[in-house]
């Protein structure tokens, strides 16, 4: 019998995954089964449960994929000393979390921002899938301490404000952003880069106004 190689297996895996988070970004989690999963991934049952048992072992692989992304990006990213500004540095991380997940569509629409929004939403209810988010965001905010940290040391930031603090609002900041494309749609990660920058050029107020 023929080895199957590595690439195969990969892109096989690769192949389920993708089918599995149209499905769930579509229709919810609870509302999809792995015979839909099965019909999207166009494979049989005996070549998806080879690689996943069900469906919180997908949707737990999928979380685990956005996080490798996340955390190499930053690692990427903040070699550089000092980090580039906050709004380079959201658009480069968000812009590869996304792009992770550019092939795939669900009417039409990336699948990326529903797809977390019910990671988010099943992480309340299955305590292995919250361990896993907790992760994510343990490495994201961890990576933004550092960031800030790195700021404060070049003189770019403010030190009388906790790096720590800074880390929670850009996280928040993302999860906003990540929000409001699964509630009202699409939009560029231009947007949040341009607003951030125009709260980063903000003075006081001018004499007289």
């Amino acid at each position: 019998m023929a080895r199957v190689s590595q690439e195969h297996l990969d892109a096989r895996r690769r192949q389920i995954l993708e089918g599995a988070a149209r499905c769930f970004a579509r229709n919810g989690f609870h509302a999809t089964s792995m015979q839909d999963v099965l019909k999207e991934a166009d494979l049989s049952a005996g070549a998806v449960y080879r690689y996943f048992s069900g469906k919180d072992e997908l949707i737990t692989a999928i979380v685990k994929g956005v996080l490798a992304e996340v955390r190499a990006a930053f690692e990427e990213i903040t070699r550089q000393s000092p980090p580039p500004p906050p709004d380079v540095l959201v658009g480069e991380v968000l812009a590869r979390a996304l792009g992770s997940w550019e092939s795939l569509s669900a009417d039409g629409e990336v699948t990326f921002p529903r797809l977390i929004m019910q990671v988010w939403a099943e992480a309340a209810r299955n305590p292995e899938l919250a361990g896993v988010v907790d992760e994510v965001y343990g490495v994201v905010t961890t990576a933004w301490i550092r960031v800030a940290e790195a700021y404060q040391d070049a003189g770019m930031m403010r030190t009388d404000i906790p790096a720590e603090h800074v880390a929670r609002t850009m996280v928040a900041t993302v999860q906003g952003f990540i929000a409001q494309q699964s509630l009202l749609g699409p939009a560029p990660v231009e947007v949040l880069q341009h607003g951030l920058r125009a709260l980063m050029s903000m003075a006081g107020p001018r004499p007289g106004a």
